[in-house]
């Protein structure tokens, strides 16, 4: 069965070295977190509000061994107002039977503001 692992982060700053950075620590925690093994991944999304354009953060998944093949895509959140600045989405079609309550979804920085009910970065 596939399911759905969430996570999200944000930077302070429209810079490439930052969004990588926060993109990898997000892609790893949601990894370790989930015993997840590249193989049973069938994809990734991953979306930026409007205000990052610095550099795509996919190429922070290249950065994690044996991620080379996981197929990944970028896209720009729609620009609703009030929305969370700088925030970066991620979200893993993971192949599992994991339960949907057991899954752990992971939200970092001010992302934690998002859904607070499924928060576990208080873990970290």
């Amino acid at each position: 069965m596939i399911r759905g692992v969430r996570g999200a982060t944000t930077v302070n700053e429209n810079n490439e070295m930052e969004i990588i950075e926060a993109t990898e620590i997000l892609l790893r925690k949601m990894i370790e977190e989930n015993s997840i093994d590249a193989e049973t991944v069938a994809s990734v999304f991953i979306s930026v509000t409007e205000d990052i354009t610095a550099v795509f953060p996919a190429r922070a998944m290249r950065l994690i061994d044996g991620w080379k093949y996981v197929p990944v895509m970028c896209m720009r959140e729609i620009p609703v107002e009030s929305s969370l600045e700088r925030c970066i989405r991620v979200m893993m079609h993971v192949n599992t039977n994991i339960s949907q309550q057991d899954i752990s979804h992971i939200y970092l920085g001010n992302a934690i503001k998002l859904r607070p009910d499924l928060n576990t970065a208080d873990k970290f």
